[in-house]
């Protein structure tokens, strides 16, 4: 667009706003998505296996019903109480009916959602592409909390991102041919596939989970097989400094499982807004290439 040409500051900002109102979103993706995944599985169960009993759930629940409410109280948000950041700080993170704590990882999601929409915006300027990564970001970071959460990846984050990888490989919005973006898929989830079962036929144990292969075939799908490599030792020497971290602070043993798809999140958004100078880096300084 021709304002973005001549106001270059535009488009950043506005990007940042929208990551921002982004994020407040965000945050009820990451709270809801697992708890209507746990209510589709136990529908199915109770239609599946009625000799059980199961109770199936009832009433409508969704990521816009019912409205968000303070979990004490009950009492509705309101649209004035929900501002990214600002009603947080204006109700010194408390509701404002039973002065309950809300948490401060609600505004931290929405400054994350706003800090990388700007980063992406000023990095790249305006494009369909940037637009995209808006969006990869967006997704990237809900399954990053909810992995953290619950040690669960959802089909219903990992595979549109897959789809939407190739999609943008095939109408040449991505700079990425429609060739390496299959082959990245493809690539991308027969790599850790293939670790998972050496791992379960060596050891009788799970390394990891399927939506952690679901995940690197969108990774590989939007950045190309190319950067699988470097994606890959990234994403687990991230995995491995953080688990250490996590190791120390709760002293935990070190069979306990971990959720590598933030890890694999982290490396991924890394990769594709500075992985080809990151890689030129270490073939020119440790390869002499």
């Amino acid at each position: 667009m021709e304002q973005f040409h001549y106001y270059p500051w535009l488009f950043p900002t506005m990007a940042t706003i929208f990551g921002l109102i982004i994020g407040s979103f965000l945050n009820v993706v990451i709270h809801r998505l697992p708890k209507i995944m746990e209510r589709e599985w136990r529908q199915e169960c109770a239609e599946s296996f009625p000799e059980y009993n199961i109770e199936a759930p009832k009433g409508t629940y969704n990521l816009s019903v019912p409205r968000s409410t303070c979990p004490k109280c009950h009492t509705p948000i309101r649209i004035i109480d929900n501002i990214p950041v600002v009603s947080w700080l204006l109700l010194r993170g408390k509701c404002r009916q039973c002065d309950n704590p809300i948490s401060a990882r609600y505004p931290l999601i929405e400054l994350l959602s706003g800090g990388l929409s700007f980063v992406v915006s000023y990095q790249l300027g305006f494009s369909y592409f940037t637009l995209a990564l808006l969006i990869f970001t967006f997704v990237l970071i809900a399954a990053t909390f909810i992995d953290l959460d619950t040690m669960l990846l959802p089909d219903s984050l990992t595979l549109p991102l897959t789809w939407a990888g190739i999609a943008l490989a095939l109408f040449q919005i991505s700079p990425i041919s429609l060739q390496d973006s299959v082959i990245g898929a493809m690539a991308g989830y027969l790599s850790l596939w293939s670790v998972y079962w050496l791992f379960k036929l060596a050891t009788g144990k799970e390394g990891m989970g399927y939506g952690d292969f679901k995940l690197l075939a969108a990774l590989g799908a939007w950045l190309g097989w190319q950067q699988l490599p470097m994606l890959i030792l990234f994403s687990s020497l991230v995995g491995l400094v953080f688990g250490l971290i996590q190791l120390r602070l709760k002293r935990q043993g070190i069979d306990k499982a971990f959720p590598f798809g933030p890890y694999l999140a982290i490396a991924g958004w890394i990769s594709m807004m500075w992985g080809s100078q990151i890689w030129g880096f270490y073939l020119t300084h440790f390869l002499g290439l």
